[in-house]
């Protein structure tokens, strides 16, 4: 239950033919081993996009051409790819538009000020890049956020900077549970890899360790959680006076020989040049924004003046005001057990079912011809 606190911070059949396989396991015959290899973004995403904001630049992940768009924040750490799999799923059910972004300091999204990770300047880019994508006339627009993302996603709603905005739906992120968490985090933060040899040995701890529950989702969505880095090592055997033992040589060989030692070094060392991986965003110095993110989360979203829909991993997630507010029927929930904190992830066909049946309900959209629910 502790390490499922600390995750709190971080965060039918797929149309596409040859790209994701249906649920959040994958079945292994005897003696066979799981592939950890990546797989490409290419069968979720229609189309990759730059928003401009001024000098700051958004990556944009989109796919479907009508229906009402689904803006999709992601959890801290992750990235927009972590919504690969899930995407493939909620357009195979309903009509709809998909826009998942990279958000500040995450992915491949760059900003002027990467450090400034606040509720309200991350609340302020999704307005923006609505804007620079749609102008002053969006359509109608359904956030949906996970963990960090889903904090951020309710900021966004209250201080109405999608004015055109249908629905919210947060992804197992509650205030009580946050807030409990923020003291051991950075224990948690302290406890993972700090490096990886490989995106496959990335990809591979994310799904042994529990991060990620599916691994066809960990197999997309890891690569925007790390990035390669080029580190110069010399193996042990390498000293640096190799030919020290020589003691009499005329002057124009010793030249020559410390010549040929020094390419030999260099030669020897990018050869030893070993290709690793980190994580994209160091979570640790982010802590002074943690508070801000969700202190006041679970009034915010009782405030929220759309339908809202609250998916949680598991019912002891829900705090007090939430709990009250849930008997009232100010919103609906739903609890996907058997599920990490990546719920999206993890469970996606679960989640993209209950998100189709709450737009369908509130008449928002309509399922697609010949999709049985």
């Amino acid at each position: 239950m502790e390490k499922q606190l600390h995750l709190n911070l971080l965060a039918s059949r797929p149309p596409m033919a040859g790209g994701f396989q249906s649920g959040s396991k994958m079945k292994m015959g005897p003696g066979r081993k799981r592939d950890f290899t990546p797989l490409p973004w290419s069968h979720s995403f229609m189309t990759v996009c730059i928003s401009l904001t001024n000098v700051n630049i958004f990556r944009i992940y989109c796919s479907g051409s009508h229906g009402p768009v689904l803006l999709l924040l992601h959890g801290g750490g992750h990235s927009a790819l972590s919504w690969a799999v899930f995407t493939a799923v909620i357009c195979s059910r309903i009509n709809c538009r998909v826009v998942a972004m990279d958000l500040r300091a995450h992915g491949d999204t760059k900003v002027k000020n990467p450090e400034d990770l606040s509720a309200d300047t991350m609340a302020k880019d999704i307005g923006k890049v609505v804007e620079s994508l749609y102008g002053e006339n969006p359509p109608p627009i359904v956030i949906i956020g996970h963990s960090m993302g889903g904090a951020i996603a309710v900021h966004t709603a209250t201080a109405n900077h999608i004015p055109s905005l249908l629905g919210l739906c947060v992804i197992d992120v509650v205030e009580g549970t946050a807030m409990d968490a923020l003291n051991s985090m950075q224990n948690f933060l302290r406890s993972r890899p700090k490096t990886f040899k490989s995106l496959e040995n990335a990809i591979e701890w994310s799904v042994k360790s529990g991060q990620i529950r599916n691994i066809e989702s960990a197999r997309v969505s890891m690569g925007g959680q790390v990035k390669k880095c080029e580190e110069t090592t010399s193996g042990p055997g390498v000293s640096n006076s190799i030919g020290e033992g020589i003691i009499e040589e005329e002057e124009d060989e010793e030249a020559e020989e410390e010549s040929n030692k020094k390419r030999m070094k260099e030669d020897d060392q990018e050869m030893k040049k070993e290709s690793i991986f980190t994580w994209r965003v160091e979570l640790s110095k982010t802590e002074k924004y943690w508070e801000g993110w969700f202190r006041g989360l679970s009034a915010l979203f009782l405030t929220c003046p759309v339908p809202k829909l609250l998916l949680l991993a598991g019912v002891d997630r829900l705090d007090k005001d939430l709990t009250i507010g849930q008997m009232q029927g100010k919103f609906q929930m739903q609890v996907l057990p058997q599920c990490g904190h990546a719920v999206h992830e993890d469970a996606p066909e679960k989640v993209a079912d209950a998100l189709a049946t709450f737009m369908v309900r509130h008449k928002f959209t309509e399922f697609k011809d010949g999709y049985l629910w």
